[in-house]
């Protein structure tokens, strides 16, 4: 393994709202077991089009009501006007969410074309300002370390980062990604760009190698050939693909952490087992019981 790791390894969490019953239940139980890991923060995703934007606000309020962690909140841009959108961040804020993460969101029509709503928000820098004019939220943006697919250049997609910042946004989180020196350019770009705020490596456990390659193809995160030769063979081999997944992520942290970073986004697809066992090796695990006096 890398070298040593940073005394105070941080680490957030990601989750989406449930559709059905039976996904509550494991949602809830993910929740549960990684609340002893003591995050930074967890944060609800917000679906295409805002379609779930009463569940995300539900998710959300039940995990600030039930728990003790930090609950942070995915707003968009798409399908609402500015007053819809601080409309529903005014709820946030009265229910007592202070961070949301603002997004610009995927496009919600059919051929794929992101088009501002009319009288909406156009983009995540626009949707970080008027954050900031509803209330003094914390605020967190998306960075894409292998550029956004819709972007015009990597320097255009840096440009459109440094607007979300210079908006009021406190940290970037990236898009997955399993190249760590891909992450380490980028950096290394944001700070010679003027972006001083933190960037967080977003990590996603490959609990499902299949799925995750669609994900990439999805938002142009690049799949490397070592990985697809790793996971050959375990189609049909869910426990040993689970250990090899686990393996992976932890030794892709640890050579982040060797190249500087401390802070660690999860993305938990609500599941908690991947994660935990990640965790474990970074250092994050929970408090030791002091036995009680004899």
């Amino acid at each position: 393994m890398c070298g040593r790791l940073p005394d105070n390894v941080k680490v957030s969490f990601e989750f989406f709202p449930p559709k059905t019953e039976k996904m509550a239940e494991s949602l809830w139980a993910a929740v549960k077991r990684l609340e002893p890991l003591g995050p930074q923060f967890v944060s609800v995703t917000y679906g295409a089009g805002g379609s779930t934007r009463d569940r995300t606000h539900e998710t959300v309020a039940r995990i600030a009501r039930e728990t003790s962690l930090t609950a942070a909140a995915h707003l968009t841009c798409v399908n609402a006007t500015r007053e819809e959108v601080d409309a529903v961040a005014r709820r946030y804020w009265d229910a007592g969410i202070r961070h949301v993460v603002a997004l610009r969101g995927d496009a919600p029509d059919s051929d794929g074309v992101y088009r501002p709503t009319p009288g909406g928000y156009a983009f995540a820098a626009d949707l970080v300002e008027g954050l900031k004019r509803v209330a003094d939220f914390e605020i967190s943006v998306a960075a894409y370390p292998e550029v956004h697919p819709e972007a015009a250049s990597p320097d255009a997609d840096l440009d459109a980062l440094k607007r979300k910042i210079d908006a009021g946004a406190t940290r970037a989180i990236t898009q997955f990604f399993f190249d760590v020196d891909v992450f380490n350019r980028f950096r290394d770009r944001a700070a010679a760009a003027g972006i001083t705020v933190p960037i967080v490596p977003g990590i996603l456990p490959v609990a499902n190698f299949a799925t995750v390659t669609r994900f990439a193809g999805m938002c142009g995160a690049h799949v490397p050939r070592w990985m697809h030769e790793t996971f050959e063979g375990l189609d049909d081999d869910p426990e040993t693909r689970k250990l090899v997944a686990g393996m992976v992520a932890a030794e892709q942290c640890r050579a982040l952490a060797a190249a500087g970073a401390d802070t660690f986004h999860f993305y938990t697809l609500n599941r908690a087992d991947l994660t935990v066992a990640i965790c474990h090796t970074l250092g994050v695990r929970p408090p030791v019981e002091e036995p009680a006096p004899a």
